[in-house]
Formats: C-alpha cells, structure tokens, sequence
C-alpha cells in the first residue's frame, strides 16, 4: 500500500487486517509446536518446517497477488504480513541456534542455520517458478 492509499484510506484498515493475521498466523504456528514439539536439546525440526513451509506459500502468494489478479488492498497486508509473517517465526529460529551454541552444539547450530536458509530460499523461488509454470500453462 502506497503513501496515496494511506493518505485516502488511513493507517488504521491496515493495522487491524495485519493483527488479525497476524493472530491467526502465530496461533497456527504455535498449534504446530503442540502437534510436534522438540525437546531442548533436540534439532528444532518444527521450526524448520514452519519457515520452509511459510516460504513456500509466501511464494504462490506472490505470484498469484501480483502477476494474476488485481485484489483487495488489504490482501496483502493480512495474508502476507500478518498470516505468513505470525506463521513463519525468523526469531526462534535465532534463539534456537543460539541456544544450540551455547549447549555446545555448535555444529548443529551452524548446520539449522544454513539448512534453513537454503530451505527457505529455496521454497519460496521454487514455489513461485512452479505457479509461474501452472498459471502458464493454464492460461488458453
């Protein structure tokens, strides 16, 4: 959304829609370490998960959001700042290798924090080249 859609529309429409989906997100991410949860010591294979499955939607959404379709302005900011953003959870995966080096298990410290940035990387562009491909190849 753009400074001219703020000044029409007002800040407030955005606030509300991203901490609407932002509580959605977080609650469905939290849900995800009750399902499986990972022990201290543990690789923190939920975390992995979530991030890389987070990534992938953010790239179906992207492709479809921006090459597909004129939406709803507030799409955007609910689904992709609020739902994905509370979803995918960046800051544990940090406290995790932190956590890692610091009980000495700095090789699994390092190992997360490439593997998930290699993951994640790697879900969102091959995410958005295979809509890309479907969108194309559904199109008449």
């Amino acid at each position: 959304m753009g400074p001219a859609q703020v000044r029409k529309y007002g800040v407030w429409p955005v606030v509300a829609v991203v901490s609407a989906g932002g509580a959605i997100g977080a609650s469905a991410r939290y849900g995800a370490s009750l399902i499986w949860p990972a022990a201290p010591d543990a690789f923190p294979w939920t975390t992995l998960l979530v991030n890389v499955v987070g990534c992938a939607v953010m790239g179906v959404f992207m492709v479809i959001l921006t090459e597909m379709r004129t939406t709803h302005r507030l799409l955007r900011p609910f689904f992709g700042t609020g739902v994905l953003g509370g979803f995918t959870t960046f800051s544990t995966y940090a406290v995790d290798i932190e956590r890692l080096v610091n009980d000495g298990h700095a090789r699994t410290g390092l190992a997360y924090l490439g593997l998930t940035l290699l993951a994640a990387l790697g879900a969102v562009w091959s995410a958005a080249s295979a809509t890309r491909r479907l969108v194309a190849w559904r199109r008449p």
